[in-house]
């Protein structure tokens, strides 16, 4: 698995090494039984006993690997912030560099994956139950901020009504955003598919207005 640093409260998170020590397969089986636990109730309600049962280890060995259950939880959180940013990265070549419009078919992608029901409510949990942590693990996510260098070029920054290169950050932050409420919204509200990427298209499209140049939207 890869070693992923945890950005929390500007701070950097990552499993202990004894983690990354063991096997791949038990490095699997107890990520899984953790995700089992998040998908069954929220992280204030997860209980470390229910996540080392499932995983067959002493509660002792949990603490090997993790310094608590919010490790855990963040790690999974930044295994699928990593999956999301290859994907907005292969659908930025495929729009030609319109970031928005990747915006528009990773959400689509997400939705898809929600339908999972593991997934789904995995991050229903999530979603339904927000804190500033999480906000900002997401939004940090949807800003790009590590991966900014990599896209960069990818990005057609003459469709954007920006004066600077850096202010397209700004523009992934404000979609972002966007984007997280719609997320929220999906799940609170159980929205269908169709109308879920409807509402989020017109919202983007209000942005692009403003976003994009006249001559370019």
């Amino acid at each position: 698995m890869t070693q992923c640093r945890l950005r929390v409260n500007g701070g950097e998170r990552l499993p202990k090494q004894t983690f990354f020590n063991l096997p791949e397969e038990k490095q699997e089986t107890l990520i899984q039984a953790a995700k089992n636990e998040f998908s069954r109730v929220p992280l204030n309600e997860a209980s470390i006993a229910n996540i080392v049962k499932n995983a067959q280890i002493p509660r002792g060995s949990f603490y090997q690997y993790f310094e608590d259950k919010e490790d855990a939880f963040f790690y999974l959180l930044e295994l699928g912030t990593i999956a999301n940013k290859e994907m907005f990265i292969s659908l930025l070549q495929k729009t030609e560099g319109d970031i928005a419009e990747t915006f528009i078919e990773l959400f689509k992608q997400m939705l898809i994956e929600f339908k999972d029901q593991e997934n789904r409510s995995f991050f229903r949990n999530i979603f339904l139950n927000m804190n500033h942590k999480v906000e900002r693990a997401f939004t940090e996510d949807m800003r790009l901020t590590e991966d900014f260098a990599e896209v960069r070029d990818v990005i057609n920054m003459e469709k954007l009504n920006i004066a600077h290169e850096h202010e397209v950050m700004h523009v992934a932050k404000i979609i972002g955003m966007v984007t997280v409420q719609n997320l929220i919204q999906n799940f609170a509200k159980e929205i269908p598919y169709d109308e879920a990427v409807k509402n989020y298209e017109f919202e983007v499209n209000l942005l692009k207005r403003g976003l994009y140049n006249k001559e370019q939207n």
